[in-house]
């Protein structure tokens, strides 16, 4: 027994030290790639403002960018599957749905995405970080000649460490990994990505400094009358967050209609950014400056709609040409305009105090993230590292669950995973033996608590191999009782892995 506890400590500190590796690599390259887009975005906005006063200049812009237009749809031509945020690939390459090599995404999703990114674009660094970051970690795991369960750990850690350095935010990225990729919870997977996000969160403070990414100051905390107003704005970030989601999927049925190949549709944004970047160049960007501005200028009301209206339509407009780029701060900044939005009209005809604005911006963000993404704890963590305050959790959880309730009332699933799905719809799958193992947890809500595995109907083509229970594995007999907290190791092929998956999600859910 003591020499099974000591194998398992050496296995624990094996994993923390190749996470610190892709912690230090992720860090480094995210690090870069979060200055160069901030680097050139600011000079695309001072270009704008310059040319206020020489027009002329325009036409000269207008070219150029119909030349990154081209160069980065070349790049998309070369690899088309550094389109996007490059989540929905992420969570597709653990699932064994989406298969591409490491360094061609690496190195085209890096140039593709600050030329796509810091042209003003509305757009977030951090999809394309969480790629990058992944792509590290897969490149190490083969540099390993690491076994499939150990590269998807390395995977998921690098991921971790790109959103880490992204948003300085290393808990939230863990959690985004467990709630939101994995679905499930891996000691191993959550140690390492913490490690490698702590070491990538490091780097990037070390460059960025400590002062959170959305800090705005000291607040008061929001007193316990103003919940039923929270009530209602988790009710409406719920409808416009699964109304979201409903334009986000249905964009290629709009952008197929355009006579031009898929992997130029970039052409469409990166030329109606230009008269947006004229008149308005400070709206540039994923949307972190608007977020910062809106609680020092309380914009009047109908400006707050146009603003909403106005980066809402050109940030589907964005993300639909396939370029490469997030939707996190987009959906993050929309909103925090939604916040504004609510708090101003509390504060002008519900007699709400003019010093909780920002808490209503704050605790919306959460909200209609929860919405469109269904991922609430990385909503409200997200959202508490990246404002640096702890005062608002109980309102942010309140609201947070409130949309949570009513987007799934309306159907709605998390973004990711419907943007996978789209992704692999129409995928082919070789028709291979090569033989894999999944990890599937046994929940507090799943029926197989108390089961026998001789009392289930596994899927087809699967072979129950293994429980992992506390630090102990268990070769499963067909009396054995499967337990809450079980991690069931399950043989199958790789082509069926993902179907495997659903299918047990399906039978064993509580209904």
């Amino acid at each position: 027994m003591l020499n099974k506890f000591n194998k398992i400590e050496q296995t624990r500190s094996i994993f923390i030290l190749k996470g610190v590796i892709v912690g230090l690599i992720s860090g480094v390259l995210g690090s870069i790639f979060r200055l160069a887009v901030e680097k050139m975005t600011e000079y695309v906005q001072n270009f704008y403002v310059f040319s206020q006063n020489e027009p002329l200049w325009l036409i000269l812009w207008g070219v150029i960018s119909v030349v990154i237009a081209l160069f980065v749809g070349y790049l998309i031509k070369g690899q088309p599957h550094i389109t996007g945020s490059g989540i929905p690939q992420v969570e597709g390459m653990l699932e064994e749905e989406v298969h591409y090599r490491w360094f061609p995404v690496l190195w085209r999703k890096f140039v593709g995405g600050i030329l796509s990114v810091g042209t003003g674009l509305f757009l977030g660094r951090e999809g394309p970080s969480i790629q990058l970051g992944a792509s590290v970690g897969q490149g190490l795991s083969n540099m390993y000649h690491s076994p499939k369960y150990e590269q998807k750990i390395l995977i998921s850690s690098g991921a971790s460490a790109g959103l880490a350095a992204a948003f300085n935010a290393p808990i939230a990225a863990v959690l985004f990994i467990v709630e939101e990729i994995h679905h499930t919870f891996s000691p191993l997977i959550w140690l390492t990505s913490l490690v490698s996000a702590i070491i990538a969160n490091f780097i990037s403070l070390y460059i960025f400094g400590l002062q959170p990414v959305l800090y705005l100051g000291h607040m008061q905390d929001l007193p316990l009358k103003y919940y039923g107003l929270l009530m209602i704005l988790g009710i409406i970030l719920g409808v416009l967050g699964r109304l979201y989601q409903k334009n986000l999927l249905d964009l290629p049925k709009w952008f197929n209609k355009l006579p031009i190949p898929a992997a130029f549709y970039g052409i469409v944004p990166l030329v109606l950014v230009i008269p947006i970047g004229f008149y308005l160049p400070q709206l540039l960007g994923g949307g972190n400056q608007i977020i910062l501005s809106l609680e020092e200028n309380h914009f009047p009301l109908l400006l707050l709609l146009f603003l909403f209206l106005l980066r809402y339509i050109f940030s589907m407009i964005s993300y639909g040409s396939n370029l490469p780029g997030g939707i996190f701060l987009p959906i993050l900044s929309l909103g925090a305009i939604l916040g504004a939005l609510f708090g101003e009209f509390s504060i002008s005809y519900l007699g709400v105090e003019e010093y909780y604005l920002k808490n209503f911006i704050i605790i919306s963000m959460a909200g209609y993230f929860t919405a469109i993404g269904k991922a609430p704890l990385t909503a409200i963590i997200l959202v508490t590292e990246m404002v640096g305050s702890i005062n608002h959790l109980m309102p942010l959880g309140f609201v947070s669950l409130i949309a949570y309730i009513v987007v799934d009332l309306l159907g709605g699933h998390p973004i990711y995973e419907s943007l996978l799905d789209r992704l692999v719809s129409h995928k082919k799958i070789a028709n291979t033996n090569e033989k894999t193992t999944i990890e599937y947890p046994v929940t507090a809500e799943s029926v197989l608590d108390g089961y026998a595995v001789r009392d289930f109907s596994w899927p087809k083509d699967t072979l129950l191999v293994a429980i992992r229970r506390e630090q102990e594995d268990i070769i499963p007999h067909g009396d054995t009782i499967l337990q809450m907290g079980d991690m069931l190791i399950i043989l199958t092929d790789s082509q069926h892995a993902a179907l495997v998956k659903k299918e047990l999600r399906q039978k064993t859910l509580i209904k």
